[in-house]
């Protein structure tokens, strides 16, 4: 029986939720819409069957299908970021990065990553993870004159202690990551160097920005974000003890069957990610980022780091006089998905910091170019300006509507 029939209850929200996404400019940079293609594979039979092990070595039997799905997707992901080695089975984000942690390092160990108020990941060795918990946590952050990375910082702090593991990439990064000058470091203190491209894997996979193989031993990404894949992750090196490492952290090390439906879903988007049309895609994210914050910027926002190189923007609302918190619940109201932020040196508390995060995956996902980042800004500025005057819901519903009258010309793929 059909799931309106079963449970009407949840067939109603979630007709609920594809409405609310088609009529929202999606502006969190780590969302995006898959294809009609990926919510197929995601929704299929493969969801009942076990598949402990890897393709050839499993621990049930019937697999002869399961190895083929798994097969694909492995190879898609080799031949799309040119590595030698894939492991498509870690259940997200996180749980990839605890692997490489299984992998390189013993509890108590010292590594290195960048402190989550400054763009980093939970991930990386912040407190309240585990992997702030279980390891001796160096963190690094940003300059404060300028918002980017010092690596003549990292260098020092990586010299000073020694750890086993180096992390590069984050959450809240607007700037081009330097892979080869993290890798001189990592190699100079012989730590293993993981850069965590979840972020930007798409962009990377799209030539829109410099790729991480050549230097990182280890890559972790999600297979979602700008990759427009399921919610998962994999894991690349390219020498064959890296491999091995990954392999038996993920299993048996920390996870025992993989989801076998979203192996096939990641297998689908790699293979729209090789199409042609993706590099299109993944160099318009970027201008149409770079239009967004330039007119961001005309319009007296403060950028951090001054602008972007990529798809994400973290806009630090103290000289507009109103904090993320208030700022980003206006714009939900008025159809401009966000999420309210930390921002470097934020005297702010956390759940009620002073920014905002954007991005443009989804929007350029939509078909939309600069000229529609344009009017995105001019409404955001209109919305953060009546907000900070307390006097926001006429300009919110007025908005609303202008935004609904957007999005009804670019439809969201994979809606109906």
């Amino acid at each position: 029986m059909s799931l309106a029939h079963v449970d009407p209850e949840i067939a109603d929200l979630i007709k609920a939720e594809e409405r609310r996404q088609a009529d929202t400019v999606k502006l969190i940079p780590s969302e995006n819409y898959v294809s009609k293609a990926v919510l197929e594979a995601t929704g299929t039979v493969l969801t009942n069957k076990y598949s402990e092990g890897y393709a050839g070595k499993r621990y049930y039997e019937g697999q002869q299908v399961i190895d083929q799905i798994e097969t694909l997707a492995i190879e898609r992901a080799k031949s799309l970021f040119g590595v030698n080695h894939a492991n498509v089975q870690p259940y997200s984000g996180s749980p990839a990065n605890l692997a490489v942690y299984l992998a390189f390092a013993s509890p108590g160990d010292t590594v290195m990553g960048m402190g989550l108020p400054f763009g980093g990941h939970l991930t990386h060795g912040w407190s309240v993870s585990a992997t702030g918990k279980w390891f001796n946590p160096v963190r690094y952050g940003v300059r404060r004159d300028t918002g980017r990375i010092d690596m003549d910082e990292v260098r020092e702090l990586a010299l000073e202690h020694r750890p086993k593991l180096i992390f590069c990439g984050g959450t809240a990064i607007p700037r081009r990551i330097d892979f080869a000058a993290f890798a001189s470091i990592a190699q100079e203190v012989g730590a293993v160097l993981a850069a965590d491209i979840a972020h930007i894997a798409g962009l990377v996979a799209g030539g829109a920005h410099p790729s991480p193989v050549g230097h990182a031993d280890v890559i972790s990404t999600t297979t979602h974000k700008t990759l427009r894949g399921p919610r998962g992750a994999m894991l690349m090196a390219t020498s064959d003890e890296h491999a091995t490492a990954l392999n038996k952290a993920v299993f048996p090390g920390l996870q025992g069957g993989p989801h076998n439906h979203t192996t096939a879903a990641i297998a689908v988007a790699l293979k729209e990610a090789a199409a042609p049309e993706f590099a299109a895609y993944a160099n318009q994210v970027v201008a149409n980022a770079k239009a967004l914050a330039d007119e961001l910027l005309a319009r007296g926002f403060d950028l951090v780091s001054g602008g972007t190189d990529n798809h994400l923007i973290l806009i630090d609302l103290t000289s507009k006089g109103v904090a993320g918190k208030p700022a980003a619940k206006a714009l939900d109201r008025a159809g401009l998905e966000t999420n309210y932020n930390t921002v470097p040196f934020d005297p702010r508390k956390p759940f009620d910091p002073s920014g905002i995060r954007i991005g443009t995956p989804s929007v350029t996902s939509r078909g939309m170019g600069e000229a529609e980042m344009r009017q995105i800004a001019a409404w955001m500025d209109e919305v953060v300006t009546a907000v900070a005057k307390d006097d926001a819901e006429e300009i919110v519903t007025r908005v609303h509507r202008e935004v609904s009258a957007l999005t009804a010309a670019f439809p969201a793929p994979g809606l109906s």
